[in-house]
């Protein structure tokens, strides 16, 4: 596999056989089909790069872990990880038929309800015969609105639900319909998509049965389902991004099962609880970490990882303040009176202003009959639409400069304010207008991108531009704390963490990210972040925020262990990125990428004008059809979005399909493939039709070979032409099918099979040329590395995944990995965890190589 004569015992694998990532995932596959060897993982690979430290490591654990299973007991089990039940019998295509038909006339009912509280709302507005009357009826008529889309989901649950117990769903039956609708009623709600980080949430989320101490802040929008299952102490803090949904999918089946947490409690960001988890009063589970079902951090630790281990790294970056429970209370109602007395009236009014004032909306609109037949009418609606779209773009440009940056005036560096007070408001209006999806999506994966940090109020001293140095994936809690070094490059799903949160206090601070680094996607980079210059940390690393300052390696895993910056491989495309020649492709691309911008703003103006027309057609059969028209006016958008969406994404590869590919980020395979991901951007509409036998047509249309009856709770995938999902998979929600990888200057791409029956767990991550076998399962919060192959009917966990082992009961071979297997905290001498970095036998990884 190295295409050498001859391997030497104590050749090291990447610095002397010139070996890379690739190549031993495949070495790591060939080896696992060997009945005859141990079973080896990239990780193993990694903490023992040659062939004998290699061979005496896997010798060494594999004792290890067979004196282990020995010691388990059932005295030491949980519930959650005894015997395996007996696997329910999967619904047939009966089910699965009915189940979609039943999910489908929900939402035409939905649809027709709130058409009718529309029109009769509207039309009792808008008889108010003064200015006065018009704006109390408005307020009313948006409060009215707003409890009763607040009380709908809280009484169905209990209407339908009762209390959530621990048990067995199978996807597509009449219970799985009933814990769909719940599910999608609660975490819908506007409750849930405005105000977390708000008491608000909380009692949200009493509401719904969930035991919620007083003082607890939550600022995650993967809204809990399983309410009466979640448990959560006073004063405890749940950072964005976290899962803690108290169910997930295997294998067909939906599970629920309770999340603990106790007091004073810390969870960080991008963190995943799975169900039978818990945690103790004052622990911590720290950022991109996970606890696996029966895990339980004992009070006053901190536990960080994928699955979690002991560590002394503190994640709370800053100490309590006086916040007591009526700055609470008045903090929530007066969000709640904002929200109803100016939010939803101007957003009302705005709209009828509009279609009032704008002299050919009015007049289209004051006719009897729309001309829907007459070019001048569309003359007209093609000028009105691109005034509006792009006036408002440029509008809202100068708007998320300007509002931030005199908000920013408020707050100091590393000042300590008290939550729930005016700098909290003014922290959060930052971060909202200034991590606006639509302008990150135009300059993103281009030469602009630079200047519209700095724009933002991003310090970028002495930039080298690339034409890549972002993607189109970045958010931050404030842009004026947020430092980024010069040639540093950085993939999609980057979080800039330069707030800290108590359930009392917060605070900003500078997070400041060192010069020619690489950032691979999914990257949690927090203020303590202990990284340097020249660093590759790569996809859904855990970022160490302890210890000395990591330079000239890359950093891989959770826990992160060290592994070369670069290899032989990636060097190839060098003479491309200096001198002459880098400024001809740089030119190049630039001019390439300044079309695809255009492009895309035109895709969006087309799609503005297109449910203008909408809009338009329904006012002119409104006379006619009355409630009707509005009603199917919500099923066309939907159908029309859809479809728009899909033409545009399969568009953009019409002429060059996306294929297996390794080329350099200034060739323009690469610029059209950035292309492609500014057509696929605009598909988030699929993630709608979650957990519905929709999101499957949704993906066939989109060029996904999928198989019957997959169960998608939620997953993400860019290339979706290079996708393989077999008949009966199961993908949870946050789970990412990403089939490229970015890595400095080289950009790679391959397919993705998922085979048939198998599970990708919540929050986890496949990267590209990776297989999952038939019945495979791969766990919560793992991360499959590139090329990997995983056997049918195993089980794998972790970051980077690995077998967690066969032909042992689940439950035993589980609570034996947790004790002190290779993922789980080893026993004494034979491995710890020290600080952010795992080690081996005392010692270090000393294999360096770059993800």
């Amino acid at each position: 596999m190295a295409k050498v004569d001859r391997v030497a015992a104590e050749s090291h694998f990447f610095d002397d056989l010139g070996a890379n990532s690739l190549v031993m995932a495949h070495f790591c596959a060939r080896v696992r089909k060997r009945a005859d060897v141990p079973s080896v993982s990239m990780k193993d690979v990694y903490a023992n790069p040659t062939a004998r430290s290699l061979a005496t490591a896997l010798t060494d654990d594999e004792s290890a872990m067979a004196e282990l299973a020995v010691v388990v007991t059932d005295r030491d089990r949980t519930p959650a990880h005894t015997e395996e039940q007996a696997a329910p019998r999967r619904a047939g295509a009966g089910w699965y038929i009915l189940c979609g038909l039943l999910q489908f006339l929900t939402f035409l009912g939905y649809s027709y309800l709130a058409a009718i509280l529309v029109v009769r709302g509207t039309s009792w507005v808008y008889a108010a015969p003064t200015l006065l009357d018009l704006y109390l009826r408005l307020v009313l008529f948006a409060s009215a609105s707003f409890i009763g889309l607040c009380l709908l989901p809280i009484v169905a649950k209990w209407v339908l639900i009762g209390r959530w117990k621990p048990q067995r769903i199978r996807v597509w039956t009449l219970g799985y319909f009933r814990f769909w609708l719940v599910k999608t009623l609660v975490q819908r709600n506007p409750v849930a998509l405005l105000f977390q980080g708000s008491p608000l949430y909380t009692l949200y989320l009493k509401a719904l049965g969930a035991k919620i101490g007083r003082g607890v802040a939550i600022f995650s929008r993967n809204v809990p389902v399983c309410t009466d299952l979640l448990t959560i102490g006073e004063g405890s803090v749940i950072r964005k991004d976290s899962f803690f949904t108290g169910y997930r999918a295997e294998a067909g089946v939906i599970q629920t099962g309770p999340v603990t947490m106790g007091k004073d409690v810390f969870v960080g960001e991008l963190s995943v609880l799975d169900i039978d988890s818990s945690m103790g009063d004052g622990a911590q589970l720290g950022h991109v970490s996970s606890l696996h079902p029966g895990q339980a951090v004992p009070a006053g630790e901190h536990w960080h990882g994928s699955p979690a281990l002991r560590t002394e790294a503190d994640y709370r970056g800053v100490g309590p303040a006086r916040c007591g429970m009526l700055r609470r209370f008045c903090y929530g109602v007066s969000q709640l009176l904002t929200m109803l007395l100016l939010y939803l009236p101007l957003a009302i009014g705005g709209v009828d202003l509009l279609l009032a004032k704008v002299p050919r909306l009015s007049s289209a609109l004051s006719t009897p009959v729309l001309s829907l037949g007459s070019w001048q009418f569309y003359r007209d609606a093609v000028v009105v639409t691109l005034v509006i779209f792009f006036g408002v773009s440029l509008v809202g440009l100068l708007f998320i400069a300007v509002v931030p940056r005199v908000l920013n005036l408020a707050l100091k560096q590393d000042k300590v304010y008290r939550l729930y007070s005016l700098r909290y408001s003014i922290l959060r209006a930052i971060r909202l207008i200034s991590n606006f999806k639509f302008f990150l999506t135009v300059f993103g994966d281009s030469s602009a991108i630079v200047h519209y940090l700095r724009y933002l109020g991003y310090r970028m001293p002495d930039v080298e531009q690339t034409g890549s140095n972002f993607g189109t994936g970045v958010k931050h809690e404030t842009p004026f704390q947020s430092t980024v070094g010069s040639g540093t490059m950085v993939a999609d799903g980057l979080s800039v963490v330069n707030a800290d949160y108590s359930s009392t206090s917060f605070k900003v601070s500078r997070t400041a990210i060192g010069g020619h680094n690489f950032l691979g996607n999914m990257v949690v980079y927090p203020s303590e972040g202990r990284t340097g210059e020249n660093c590759l940390l790569a996809t859904k690393v855990l970022v160490p925020v302890d210890g000395p300052v990591r330079e000239n390696v890359g950093l891989l895993g959770s826990p992160s262990f060290e592994i070369p910056r670069t290899v032989a491989r990636d060097h190839q495309f060098d003479h491309l990125r200096t001198g002459d020649e880098l400024r001809r492709r740089l030119a190049a691309k630039n001019r390439h990428n300044a079309v695809t911008a255009l492009m895309f703003l035109l895709v969006r103006w087309f799609y503005f004008f297109g449910i203008t027309m909408l809009g338009w057609l329904t006012v002119d059969l409104f006379p006619r059809f009355g409630v009707s028209a509005v009603a199917l006016a919500s099923v066309a958008t939907l159908l029309f979005s859809a479809l728009f969406f899909t033409l545009v994404e399969r568009a953009s590869i019409v002429i060059h399909p996306l294929r297996p590919l390794y080329c350099s980020i200034y060739d323009i395979r690469f610029w059209r493939h950035e292309r492609f991901w500014k057509a696929a951007a605009s598909t988030v509409y699929v993630q709608a039709l979650n957990g519905t036998p929709f999101k499957n047509l949704a993906w066939r249309l989109l060029g996904v070979k999928v198989g019957r009856r997959v169960f998608d709770d939620g997953a993400g995938m860019p290339e979706k032409t290079l996708v393989t999902l077999g008949d009966e998979a199961t993908l949870n929600a946050g789970c990412h099918v990403q089939c490229h990888s970015q890595e400095d200057g080289a950009f790679k791409a391959d397919r993705i099979v998922v085979g048939a029956r198998s599970t990708v767990g919540v929050g986890a991550w496949v990267h590209y040329g990776a297989t999952v076998g038939e019945d495979a399962v791969l766990a919560a919060d793992s991360f499959l590395m590139k090329g990997e192959d995983v056997p049918p009917h195993t089980r794998w966990e972790g970051n980077p995944a690995r077998e967690i082992g066969t032909g042992r009961p689940r439950g035993e071979r589980d609570e034996a990995l947790r004790l002190g297997g290779r993922h789980r905290r080893p026993p004494e001498g034979n491995g710890q965890a020290n600080g952010n970095f795992t080690t081996v036998n005392g010692k270090r990884p000393a294999g360096l190589f770059r993800r």
